[in-house]
């Protein structure tokens, strides 16, 4: 089973601190309550649980521009820090001593790089209407990938068809469904309205090969992140 990654990203700004000699890149990654721009023949909001237990279980990594030849730190490693307060998930990442590192500290510093962005799989959202009748999706929880701090952030830009492909495929599969059935916003919105397929869905809480399912998925999900680092050096 592969899951989709989607990517999410916010206008709060990235800033540098200085503490011991030490240079740490930092900001918030998602934003809580926040209705987004419409991606696609809906709208999204990212819930105040959306990262509850993914910060306690998965290890993410903190990138730049979402390159995994550009690391910055990683949860496991100790090099990169991530906490929940009423504002959003906030990271905090201690720069590494690397050429690309070093770039991006002067770009931060002059403000051409400024914004975040986060990776995730999707594990449990709701989707209802709006009082414009635009569907409205709620990430109640994911399985965080990684942090970025991003040169174009593009909530809305060209890659709304990639993010809607991703983000429809759970209510395709739960009301028994093809991705390319929910074509455009009267198409979401009957399936919001028709419910699940209980047929064709099985609980969410399930597990496999012996782990939870944030750990499952992190792991699947890594795979294709590396993957898709390998096609692109392959280019």
């Amino acid at each position: 089973m592969t899951r989709n990654i989607e990517r999410r990203y916010v206008t709060s700004d990235v800033e540098l601190r200085y503490t011991g000699g030490k240079t740490y890149i930092e900001g918030y990654a998602a934003v809580f309550n926040k209705r987004s721009d419409n991606l696609g023949g809906f709208v999204e909001t990212v819930e105040p649980t959306a990262f509850n237990k993914t910060v306690q279980e998965a290890d993410v990594r903190a990138l730049y521009n979402h390159n995994a030849n550009m690391v910055l730190g990683r949860s496991k490693a100790g090099t990169l820090e991530l906490s929940l307060d009423s504002t959003g998930l906030h990271y905090r990442a201690l720069a590494p001593d690397t050429s690309y590192a070093r770039d991006l500290t002067v770009l931060l510093e002059r403000g051409d790089v400024n914004q975040s962005s986060f990776a995730f799989f999707n594990i449990n959202d709701k989707w209802d209407e709006t009082e414009d009748s635009i569907p409205l999706r709620h990430l109640h929880e994911v399985g965080l990938v990684d942090v970025s701090p991003v040169t174009y952030p593009a909530y809305q830009d060209a890659t709304s068809g990639v993010i809607r492909e991703a983000a429809v495929a759970g209510l395709a599969k739960r009301c028994g469904l093809q991705v390319g059935d929910l074509c455009d916003v009267e198409a979401i919105r009957n399936a919001i309205r028709s419910g699940p397929n209980t047929s064709t869905t099985g609980p969410l809480t399930s597990t496999r090969d012996g782990l939870t399912q944030v750990e499952w998925a992190t792991r699947e999900l890594a795979k294709q992140v590396e993957l898709e680092a390998s096609f692109k050096l392959a280019k």
